[in-house]
């Protein structure tokens, strides 16, 4: 399984690196994740990724 968020899907992000001269080249970030133990519907606590501002919400087990 890929670095996803569990919550809000949130993976990699692309975008250009510009240099001085205005030249434009790929590059990739990747999202702040964090692997904590996350309860679903049913109570069942299992660990999955969650990005930090998913991590803010209700959705991460205390």
């Amino acid at each position: 399984m890929s670095r996803v968020c569990y919550n809000c899907g949130k993976g990699k992000m692309t975008g250009n690196l510009v240099s001085h001269s205005n030249i434009k080249t790929k590059r990739v970030t990747n999202a702040n994740l964090h692997k904590v133990e996350v309860e679903d519907e049913s109570g069942k606590v299992s660990r999955q990724y969650l990005c930090t501002k998913c991590m803010k919400g209700s959705k991460k087990d205390k």
